[in-house]
């Protein structure tokens, strides 16, 4: 049975007393015993010893990091229910899968069941908005079935449709699909966006595409900057027809010229960076390090569950990783020294938060201030030795929380997990839902290519040749006695 909470009734305030508050405001401002007040959908005050309405729920935050909802940018729900499945996989591996060998059997059902398990997980890491980037709308069914599952989870979400299987002039040119998309676009809980590469032919494919986008206000989230996939080309295409926008997304952008960043900045876009898929799959080096010097809004991702973690908590961890590596290497390589980092953890918590809700468009999310959407998550966790001390608790959401130290999660001032628990989630619905899904593409594969999707070939290494082997001293002695 889905565990309830009755003490949070719709409509009944909610105060988190006593905890070390990260408003994520302008600079590194940390906030120490310190409580929120959520009445209904908006945080009405943040401070110490506040006056809450009478009858208001208390949650003792007392010990605990209380920080805005995580967003995050980028993420192909519909393929959590393959969790795990491409381990292994290169980025060429997952294409040939997904693209052309098997993507195409999703079914709505299957798309639905991925959605829903992707947006309780979301919600349970703290990630209380997510961009779907939902690239396997084959049709109008499948798209259906996808805002059906976000709309029975209670997040925040953004729909950014897509599909893989056609080229993108071709489905977005329909009536139909312009009837969906108005049905979203400018939606609180739920948002639109339009998904879709530029490959960089000449003909420039595209246009048709931008042009809907452009008629019907929505933004467009783009795989930019994807080695072997998409090239500095595509944003030359986009920047001269007038396509580059302040809201466009352009997702990794790990292996785009100088000239490329200089286009993105300049037309005040923003990059959404997935540092695990980045580091593991190949597009390009995670390429926060040069960003920076570019001055590029960045937000954070995590992908997709079909390789990597369903949380934030990695992104922020493996992208400070990254980016510090690639200082040291850069400085090694010209016989330097880094003494101090650049790149800071408040900093990527604030990609996680502010910086997703700047690339989303949603100045009411990503910090904690008075008049903001109630969009809360609290990281307490008393049996867990890890919960203390928190000496800088920037450094310690960045490198030491994890998933199930999220204590309570609020959206839209609604308690969705409290004591380290989802409220009102019934997740033997959700697994059952998974479980036929795998089921079925299982089946509908044959064992044999099932079994080879998820152990793609070993290259074969060989061991170079040691010019200092020896034969043990030990043994010459033996011999000659």
């Amino acid at each position: 049975m889905p565990n309830t909470t009755s003490q949070f009734e719709p409509g009944r305030p909610v105060v988190l007393r006593g905890g070390m508050v990260l408003p994520m405001t302008e600079g590194r401002e940390v906030l120490d015993r310190a409580d929120v007040l959520v009445t209904g959908d908006t945080i009405t005050a943040v401070g110490p010893d506040l006056e809450a309405p009478e009858g208001a729920a208390e949650i003792d935050a007392t010990g605990g990091i209380v920080m805005p909802g995580m967003i995050d940018t980028h993420r192909h729900m519909w393929q959590t229910a393959m969790r795990g499945y491409g381990a292994d996989w290169t980025l060429t591996q997952y294409f040939v899968w997904y693209y052309l060998e098997h993507g195409k059997r999703f079914r709505p059902e299957d798309v639905h069941a991925g959605n829903v398990l992707a947006a309780l997980e979301a919600i349970d890491a703290g990630v209380t908005t997510v961009v779907d980037w939902s690239h396997g709308l084959q049709t109008l069914d499948h798209a259906d079935a996808a805002v059906d599952a976000l709309r029975s989870v209670p997040g925040r979400f953004v729909l950014a449709y897509g599909n893989i299987q056609a080229p993108p002039a071709e489905w977005t040119g329909t009536p139909e699909f312009r009837d969906f998309a108005a049905k979203l676009i400018g939606g609180d809980m739920l948002g639109f966006q339009i998904a879709f590469d530029v490959i960089g032919d000449p003909s420039f494919p595209e246009k048709p595409a931008f042009e809907v986008a452009r008629e019907l206000g929505a933004p467009v989230t783009t795989h930019a900057g994807v080695w072997g996939a998409t090239s500095d080309e595509g944003i030359k295409q986009m920047y001269d027809h007038g396509f580059m926008t302040p809201e466009t997304v352009y997702v990794h952008a790990a292996s785009l010229s100088a000239d490329s960043y200089h286009r993105i900045a300049a037309t005040g876009g923003s990059i959404s960076v997935s540092t695990e898929s980045e580091q593991s799959a190949g597009q390009g080096y995670p390429p926060t390090w040069v960003l920076r010097e570019h001055d590029i809004p960045v937000s954070l991702s995590m992908d997709t569950s079909v390789w990597w973690s369903g949380d934030l908590f990695s992104a922020m961890r493996t992208t400070l990783g990254a980016d510090r590596c690639r200082m040291h290497l850069e400085a090694h390589n010209r016989g330097d020294t880094v003494t101090h980092c650049s790149l800071r953890a408040d900093q990527v918590v604030e990609w996680a938060t502010r910086g997703g809700a700047r690339a989303i468009g949603r100045d009411d999310l990503g910090s904690l201030e008075p008049g903001k959407k109630a969009d809360v998550v609290l990281i307490k966790n008393d049996d867990s030795p890890v919960s203390f001390p928190v000496l800088n608790p920037y450094g310690h959401v960045a490198f030491q929380a994890q998933r199930g130290d999220v204590h309570t999660v609020l959206v839209n001032g609604r308690v969705v997990k409290h004591e380290h628990r989802l409220v009102d989630a019934d997740l033997a619905a959700a697994r059952r839902e998974v479980e036929a899904t795998v089921e079925y593409l299982r089946s509908s594969m044959g064992e044999e290519a099932w079994i080879k999707g998820m152990n793609p070939d070993i290259p074969e290494t060989k061991v170079l040749d040691n010019p200092y082997t020896y034969t043990d001293f030990r043994s010459d002695a033996t011999r000659t006695r």
